[in-house]
């Protein structure tokens, strides 16, 4: 393994993919407020793609699944997360991720939404061990149809309805990722319980026992630069993905305490997240972007009243007068 992951400095930072959350537009306000080491899409799905482009023939520009893979050279490295439990769409999906010129993709296995799971991906494939060793190497196929050679990894979490990482992480690492991602949770788990980073010093001796280079990612309950390297010196792991910590914190993987970041750049950024997100994500609902108010609104004298009026806005301009209004009644109160 020669990636880019062996040329980053340890312990190294990188953004959780978060479906609705992570997209072009948020992921660009984040590389401008303090850039991760290393950027993740929202996850996307293999069949999709297939379908959408192959079956459908629904042009590139119009079609919604490929905006979700839009990226800009501020992001990079980045790589593309991408779900499936069929082997030849994960093949194809890989494929059409190196042509498109990301720096990596990564297989999800541990998404455990009920409708994901239905196709038997994300979280279900920890019970279909055979399944998931197939689903990388597929991804391995795709890269090289590609003339390719950008690192395939993986994200997943500690077992499905119970911990078993003594079977399932050797199982991964027998098909020699570039990268392991590990949730320290369980799928029952979901985001409830407290990541189990007690965990993650036998994770790093499994890899250590294979005498593999693969880089080994703690993921849950990381807020900040600081927790994650204690967590990393802690663990022994090479990096720390911060997931839940980004919202309403662009500023996260720069170390600045957000308790200390001004209102008023809070709510500038927020601003500056609306016009990014209607102009680089227009087929996306309005709506969508309206998640991070309550995140970015908060913890200020009369927070609960503009929120309630940031979110009857239905434009970055509404979103923006709303915030110049008060902004100006603020500045005439403390006179």
């Amino acid at each position: 393994m020669n990636s880019f992951w062996q040329k980053l400095r340890v312990p190294f930072f990188t953004l959780a993919p978060m479906a609705d959350v992570t997209d072009e537009a948020y992921r660009k306000l984040i590389a401008e407020m303090g850039k991760p080491d290393v950027m993740w899409t929202e996850f996307v799905s293999a069949d999709g793609l297939y379908h959408t482009r192959e079956i459908k023939k629904i042009p590139d520009a119009e079609n919604p699944l490929m905006r979700e893979l839009l990226f800009s050279d501020i992001e990079r490295p980045i790589v593309a997360q991408i779900f499936g439990s069929n082997p030849e769409t994960i093949r194809y999906a890989s494929r059409l991720v190196a042509n498109l010129g990301f720096d990596g993709v990564d297989l999800n296995m541990g998404c455990p939404d009920r409708s994901i799971e239905k196709q038997g991906a994300g979280a279900s494939l920890i019970k279909n061990p055979t399944l998931a060793v197939k689903i990388v190497a597929s991804a391995k196929n795709g890269v090289a149809d590609a003339h390719s050679d950008i690192p395939v990894s993986v994200k997943t979490r500690i077992g499905y309805s119970h911990e078993i990482i003594d079977e399932w992480i050797p199982t991964i690492l027998a098909t020699e990722p570039d990268a392991l991602t590990v949730h320290l949770r369980t799928r029952k788990e979901l985001s409830i319980a407290k990541a189990n980073w007690s965990l993650m010093p036998k994770i790093v001796a499994l890899r250590d026992k294979f005498g593999m280079s693969t880089r080994i990612i703690g993921n849950g309950d990381i807020r900040s630069v600081a927790e994650g390297k204690e967590k990393a010196l802690e663990s022994g792991a090479d990096g720390v993905m911060i997931g839940r910590g980004v919202f309403g914190n662009p500023w996260v993987f720069s170390g600045r305490i957000y308790s200390e970041i001004p209102k008023t750049e809070r709510l500038d950024a927020l601003v500056s997240l609306a016009r990014a997100f209607e102009t680089i994500m227009p087929p996306k609902h309005f709506n969508i972007f309206k998640k991070h108010i309550k995140a970015f609104v908060n913890g200020f004298n009369g927070a609960s009243d503009l929120r309630a009026k940031l979110m009857q806005a239905e434009s970055a301009d509404e979103i923006t007068d709303i915030i110049t209004t008060y902004d100006k009644q603020s500045h005439i109160k403390t006179q």
